[in-house]
């Protein structure tokens, strides 16, 4: 399986090409002035920045905001870890997971570590309080479309939300193609399959994953159709990279 589908050939910034934390303490600030209340961490991977408990601790001391996560591939996320962000003031958190079998997860990602180190950090997170836990799986044809079933026999009667994305075009970092995307309806005829599920509403104003409960009561899974049924229109989301520049929501991440 090509590791092109997500990309791996990035150029690294110099450190004094980053926002310094004061920095981020002062967009966020002028964000939450003009009416944001929640604000996510993300990435890359969020966890390898230096001192990360103190840019959450600053964040989470502004007033205004009601909602503080971050998005990680948990592989740093030990009990310690955990324990201190939740501390620092990290409310929710995003785990991102593609597949629960070592060798698609490997070819995914080119990554050194198991997946029993990301459901490791998974259950750091829940020991330490955080709450939800999300788990984001991006689904592309030829890859990982197997591992639809296998990830919702993982987390079924988890406490841990599942949540299906559609292989969707970020720009040239990820060898989109129409082709590999498969729609947000295969993906439920195959967990229907298996697993009874019923709709749900949606919690709040503009939230991007359509949601399904198991009907046995052992909770809930989302399905976010970003390509088959896009939401950009009703999108109300920003990002601040790294380096300063505004943009739109990169989805993958946001979500």
């Amino acid at each position: 399986m090509p590791k092109e589908f997500f990309g791996s050939n990035h150029a690294f910034m110099h450190r004094d090409e980053l926002l310094t934390f004061e920095e981020i303490d002062r967009s966020i600030r002028a964000f939450v002035a003009n009416g944001v209340k929640k604000v996510r961490i993300t990435g890359g991977e969020p966890m390898i920045r230096r001192n990360l408990p103190d840019l959450i601790s600053l964040l989470s001391e502004i007033p205004g905001v009601e909602d503080l996560s971050m998005t990680t591939n948990a592989s740093l996320l030990t009990a310690s870890a955990a324990r201190t962000l939740h501390s620092a003031g990290l409310q929710r958190i995003t785990i991102s997971l593609d597949a629960i079998d070592n060798k698609v997860f490997g070819s995914i990602n080119d990554v050194k570590f198991p997946v029993k180190r990301v459901l490791d950090g998974i259950e750091n997170a829940q020991s330490a309080g955080i709450s939800p836990i999300k788990v984001n799986m991006v689904v592309a044809r030829g890859m990982n479309e197997d591992e639809i079933l296998p990830m919702v026999r993982q987390f079924h009667n988890s406490d841990v939300i599942l949540r299906f994305i559609e292989f969707m075009d970020v720009g040239n970092t990820n060898d989109w193609q129409m082709d590999k995307v498969i729609p947000a309806t295969e993906i439920l005829d195959t967990i229907r399959r298996e697993f009874p599920i019923y709709p749900v509403s949606p919690t709040y104003r503009g939230e991007v994953a359509k949601r399904w409960r198991y009907k046995d009561g052992k909770g809930e899974i989302g399905i976010i159709s970003s390509v088959t049924e896009p939401f950009c229109g009703t999108c109300n989301r920003a990002r601040l990279t790294a380096e300063g520049k505004i943009s739109h929501a990169v989805c993958n991440q946001w979500i």
